[in-house]
């Protein structure tokens, strides 16, 4: 199972926790009878309300997703850009903005521009970013704010943005001390050796994680048993619900 279909499913898991708090979905014991065809029918709104939270709790601690009855379950992270933090929703890391980035070299400047027929340069920038699932503002001044701060060109990763002072321009940082950019008008996109010093920037910003981090390894290698775990808080529901 791919980590996107593993975040994927851990946001439905979750909406799905939500709604059984609430009383939007299907109660537990309508779900439960047609599981195990052995649940009566005709059980008062009361209990299939009790029944709703109780397979929330159950199901929420099986899956490590939430904590005692009543406590609100996590959202999925968000994959919008934001200032201070990163966006994590869609999966992508800093080698994947560079690998998409690259689709678009030999594409001419115009400006203005955010397609294959031209770009400038926050263009392609929001442009890259938009192909991976993350939203981002449109103009340099607005990307200069997005995601986390990098301290220095020696802490720079691929993928993450170089914003110079003035902050008229923006490239995309690659390794190896080159940059990926849309220069200006006459020239198109391209990589170049990076010409920048640190006294040359006002900040560079991080927008993915530079790369996959071990709680997203995880949750990949584990995703498979998350449906066991499903029907392990429902069959454990069952259960005492029998011997009650």
């Amino acid at each position: 199972m791919s980590v996107d279909a593993v975040l994927s499913r851990i946001s439905e898991i979750r909406n799905q926790i939500d709604a059984l708090r609430t009383g939007t979905t299907a109660t537990v014991a309508s779900a439960a009878s047609a599981a195990s065809s052995s649940s009566s029918a005709g059980s008062s709104a009361a209990t299939d309300a009790s029944s709703s939270s109780a397979f929330a709790d159950a199901l929420a601690t099986a899956t490590g997703t939430g904590t005692a009855a009543g406590t609100p379950v996590s959202t999925a992270t968000s994959v919008d850009a934001g200032s201070g933090t990163l966006a994590t929703g869609s999966g992508a890391t800093g080698s994947d903005v560079v690998a998409d980035a690259k689709k678009y070299l030999g594409v001419p400047y115009v400006f203005g521009g955010t397609t294959t027929s031209g770009m400038d340069c926050s263009g392609l920038v929001q442009t890259v970013f938009k192909d991976l699932g993350v939203t981002m503002p449109r103009v340099v001044p607005d990307q200069a704010k997005m995601g986390v701060a990098v301290g220095s060109l020696k802490d720079a990763q691929p993928g993450d943005l170089i914003i110079p002072k003035g902050e008229g321009h923006v490239v995309i940082y690659v390794g190896d001390g080159k940059v990926l950019h849309a220069p200006r008008p006459g020239k198109d996109v391209r990589i170049v050796d990076n010409w920048y010093k640190d006294s040359d920037i006002a900040t560079i910003r991080r927008i993915v994680p530079a790369q996959a981090s071990a709680t997203t390894a995880t949750a990949a290698a584990s995703g498979a048993g998350r449906t066991d775990l499903q029907t392990a808080a429902l069959l454990s529901l069952m259960n005492s619900g029998s011997a009650a």
